[in-house]
């Protein structure tokens, strides 16, 4: 590395300004990141991840109601009084902990999204390597030395960190406040982003001042490197500006959070483009005392209280600011606390917690069901995992940031599955969610799924108040970037439809295939769905086959894909076993077709026997009916 370099990068990592005596860290912007801010679908969205340090205590954060009775025999003395749980609408099976009366109301008016059992596999309890794992996105088994967001600037910013800011793109990618620039923001060339832990008071950049130093040699040495840190500082004029013009509508809790966050909402009010925060909170490791005599209070309480209070003045603020419509956040614990209790009245290590997601884009439901707790816990027993953080990073990026899902799995190195945890105009939702009943042109999608089926994958989706729909167009890619038209299906119209494609024509090179379809109606207006990923089984087998359609009438198909050419026979038995239809013939290497008149047969069930000549043995069973 060139000494400049060196020097440009020993800046960023170690300059410093406050806002109101709270440290920021702050990463630059380009040209090529630049285009993709000022391009992505989503408009300049911004997205604050809440860091809650020490391993939050989900399970007394939000209450299952379905599993209270074993719950309180796993914790006699940490469990909070049913009645006091906060009831939260459309849920019968989970409220939240008393102290959170804000986020309560987020919920209720369709401003918080929860996903539960969050978690990753191989889970190692350790506070540094959880941390890290969580910071580098990703797996447990890798030593990453990168964290996901430096990666994800990576991907957009070549050349990274060494050759920004410029003079073209002024602003900050990426501030953390209340620490270091930490392996969140680590890039495979540097830290990519500035560590600005050593000015205590923003006024004074804003004065063009430092902090007093002894007049002394030594002291007047220290004054000029304070000011030369000043300067080297790129971003400070920028984010002074930003200060300056900005302002805060409502009141925040005077505490560490409160601050970070009213910080945050006045850079966005003044007009800062910075896409990603990180703010921090600690003290989630409750291993003593983590309630009082009456558990709805202390330390667990107070915790839950600062944090819900913080993220709703910080929503009220955007709301009142008006800037609330393209701002997102989200919680980050490094793991959950056990099922059980210890001797000292708190909680030890565990696996999995919830997360919280807010903003007013956001699909205000419970991603997921109450963790399985036996009615006699053990220590071993843990809140298991239901969703992969990799997976809610990715709903971050690919549907919030507007980040194509290819370059989102390489940033996570995963064949991450997105969440529907926001509600753009490309996803699609659950049961009764509210997120789309104002786009065209369906009213309500209940649901999407893709699986494999044999050597065809089966596409299933579900609608309701269907209205001047005229079809539904299903495209197929590769890579998840380039999609082609492979079939149509006419729209039903009307209330609770159910519709079914099947693609038969897969390649047995290609490993996973991705799907969305278009809903078009009669004026020409269409609307995307969310993808879904489908591992091609065909990739993996030597001989796979199927039948279509079931039922049947007048014919049936056998699809069939061999890698290697085999002789078959095939034989239709009815139920009662007697042989009604057989044949005899060489099935090509690759995708193969076999058309069965049925029109004669009786209606009923029957079972497709397929049987590899040459070595005697079955190789499948299909039951199909005759309508």
């Amino acid at each position: 590395m060139k000494r400049r370099d060196f020097i440009k990068m020993t800046a960023a990592a170690s300059a410093g300004i406050a806002v109101s005596g709270t440290p920021i860290n702050a990463l630059g912007k380009e040209s090529v990141f630049g285009d993709w801010l000022n391009g992505r679908a989503t408009n300049g969205n911004i997205m604050v991840f809440v860091r809650m340090a020490g391993g939050n205590d989900g399970l007394n954060t939000l209450i299952p109601l379905d599993k209270y009775s074993e719950l309180a025999s796993a914790r006699p003395n940490l469990m909070i009084n049913a009645n006091d749980v906060l009831s939260m609408t459309g849920q019968l099976n989970a409220g939240l902990h008393p102290a959170m009366t804000g986020m309560q109301g987020l919920y209720n008016s369709g401003k918080l999204n929860v996903l539960q059992g969050v978690s990753y596999a191989n889970n190692s309890y350790s506070h540094f390597r959880a941390t890290d794992i969580y910071m580098a996105g990703a797996d447990a088994s890798v030593n990453s030395q990168t964290g996901w967001l430096g990666r994800t600037l990576e991907s957009q910013l070549p050349g990274a960190p060494q050759a920004y800011p410029t003079s073209s793109f002024t602003d900050p990618l990426a501030i953390e406040i209340g620490s270091s620039a930490s392996l969140f923001l680590a890039g495979s060339n540097g830290v990519n982003g500035m560590s600005i832990s050593n000015i205590n008071n923003f006024y004074n950049i804003i004065n063009n001042t430092v902090d007093p130093a002894p007049n002394t040699k030594a002291g007047n040495e220290l004054t000029f490197l304070r000011y030369i840190n000043q300067q080297t500082n790129s971003y400070n004029q920028v984010i002074q500006q930003a200060a300056n013009m900005g302002s805060n509508l409502t009141t925040y809790p005077a505490t560490s959070l409160g601050n970070q966050l009213k910080i945050v909402a006045n850079l966005i009010s003044g007009g800062l483009q910075t896409p990603f925060y990180i703010v921090n909170q600690g003290g989630y490791d409750t291993h003593f005392v983590q309630v009082e005599t009456d558990t709805k209070i202390g330390r667990h309480a107070d915790l839950l209280r600062d944090l819900s209070d913080s993220i709703t003045a910080f929503q009220t603020d955007l709301q009142m600011l008006g800037k609330d419509d393209n701002v997102a956040g989200m919680t980050i614990s490094e793991f959950g606390r056990r099922i059980i209790e210890n001797a000292s009245i708190g909680t030890d290590h565990g696996m999995a917690g919830p997360s919280f997601v807010f903003g007013k884009h956001v699909n205000p439901t419970i991603l997921g069901t109450s963790p399985n707790i036996p009615m006699n816990a053990t220590a071993s027993d843990q809140v298991p995992m239901q969703h992969d953080f990799k997976d809610i990073y990715a709903s971050v990026l690919d549907d919030w940031m507007g980040m194509t899902q290819s370059d989102t799995q390489a940033v996570l190195n995963s064949n991450v599955a997105v969440q529907p945890i926001f509600c753009p105009n490309t996803s699609l939702v659950t049961l009764n969610n509210p997120c789309f009943n104002a786009s065209l042109p369906v009213q309500n999608y209940t649901y999407f799924t893709a699986i494999p089926n044999g050597c065809s994958n089966r596409l299933t989706w579900g609608t309701r108040e269907e209205d001047g729909v005229k079809q539904f167009e299903v495209e197929r890619s590769e890579n998840g970037e380039r999609y082609e038209k492979i079939g149509e299906v006419v729209a039903l119209n009307g209330t609770d439809n159910n519709y079914q494609f099947e693609d038969w024509n897969l390649d047995q090179d290609v490993k996973q295939y991705f799907y969305r379809f278009k809903a078009v109606d009669t004026d020409n207006r269409f609307a995307y769905s969310i993808v879904r990923v489908v591992e091609n089984e065909c990739s993996k087998k030597q001989f796979l086959v199927n039948v279509y359609p079931n039922p049947a009438q007048s014919s049936l198909n056998l699809a069939m894909n061999t890698h290697l050419e085999m002789n078959i026979q095939v034989e239709l038995v009815s139920v009662e076993g007697r042989s009604v239809l057989s044949d005899q013939f060489i099935v090509p290497e690759g995708r193969t077709n076999k058309v069965f008149d049925i029109s004669s047969l009786p209606v009923g069930m029957y079972i497709v026997k397929v049987i590899d000549k040459d070595n005697n043995t079955k190789l499948a069973d299909i039951k199909f009916v005759k309508n």
